[in-house]
């Protein structure tokens, strides 16, 4: 499908855009609109899909403690449980890339009594892909790196934008920080976008920008390449009604200034699990989808009160999230000039 010139008013589904190249195919009317004020799709905790299944990652230690005593003692019977809960994406990144998402949600581990400088994603446990590869001597083409696949797959979408936050970072010396640091410069080069005021698709597509690296440490306050902390709202409930009561009280105080996020994801407590114990977290995900994407559809992007930007959530393969969150910026189309 062509891009379709408008001047405030368009015709178009923007549901019907190919979710692989939504960007490239937006209305021009939309090319000059920062980023943060159009609606994007994100992925909460990206890379989980490949957490490690073989019971050779530990728990990680921002799990509760009870939880990692009955992991040391139980592990046959406590690791089903934490994996059927820790797993909130199936599709790899290139896949969720394909399908539309455009945040990713990074969080950063360097594993404990590791010997190497190898970093890791981690929820619940620990991925078996590193974010990047240190040693050449390992060569990359035989170990796959996150970072990696997503610079190939913008190579190939160079009309396409990602944003990219790293946070949670655990057991991250100074050093590792800094090699991190590197590790993504060299990776993204001159795809990275500075700090700027305005980012629209006009000005990244004329500068070759692709990536927008959020980085959740204080380090990032002396770069001008990484963007600070993306605001993430997070509503601590299991429930899909409790959520969305949480958000809609948020609203009422306006929305920050520049990105934010609105996290869909429901968050399990103990006695939750405990409960419902042949349940997951995709099955409590995909049960309440119909709600949260009802509530979603209501919602504006834009730059007033009570307006949304980034919409992340889980298992994002599994619903028509990602086509209803690109479609709220119709709205922006219909305001009236």
């Amino acid at each position: 499908m062509s891009s379709v010139a408008v001047s405030g008013r368009s015709e178009l589904s923007l549901r019907e855009l190919p979710m692989e190249s939504w960007m490239a195919h937006l209305p021009c009317a939309l090319w000059d609109t920062p980023l943060y004020q159009l609606a994007i799709p994100g992925s909460h905790n990206a890379i989980t899909y490949c957490l490690d299944t073989n019971d050779r990652s530990p728990v990680d230690p921002m799990q509760p403690d009870m939880l990692q005593k009955l992991d040391k003692y139980m592990k046959p019977f406590i690791r089903p449980f934490v994996y059927k809960w820790a797993i909130t994406q199936e599709y790899t990144i290139k896949q969720q890339l394909n399908w539309g998402v455009r945040y990713c949600d990074l969080r950063i581990a360097h594993r404990p009594n590791d010997s190497s400088n190898d970093l890791y994603f981690y929820h619940g446990v620990y991925t078996t892909l590193t974010v990047e590869v240190i040693d050449s001597a390992r060569t990359a083409a035989v170990l796959p790196t996150v970072l990696m696949e997503i610079r190939e797959w913008l190579d190939a979408h160079p009309r396409e934008v990602v944003i990219l936050s790293f946070s949670h970072f655990l057991s991250l010396t100074q050093e590792l920080h800094i090699q991190l640091l590197t590790t993504i410069r060299t990776t993204f080069a001159s795809k990275l976008c500075p700090k700027t005021e305005a980012v629209t698709l006009r000005k990244l597509w004329s500068s070759g920008y692709q990536v927008i690296v959020s980085y959740e440490h204080n380090i990032a306050s002396s770069h001008c390449d990484l963007w600070p902390h993306i605001p993430y709202w997070w509503a601590n409930k299991c429930k899909a009604e409790a959520l969305i009561e949480e958000f809609e009280r948020r609203k009422q105080h306006g929305r920050p200034g520049g990105f934010f996020v609105t996290g869909m994801n429901l968050t399990e407590d103990l006695k939750y699990i405990c409960t419902h114990p042949t349940e997951s977290l995709k099955d409590l995900v995909t049960s309440t989808y119909p709600a949260l994407l009802s509530w979603v559809t209501e919602q504006t992007p834009g730059p007033r009160g009570g307006s949304l930007n980034i919409i992340a959530g889980d298992f994002i393969t599994e619903s028509n999230f990602v086509p209803t969150v690109v479609s709220l910026n119709e709205k922006l189309l219909k305001r009236p000039s």
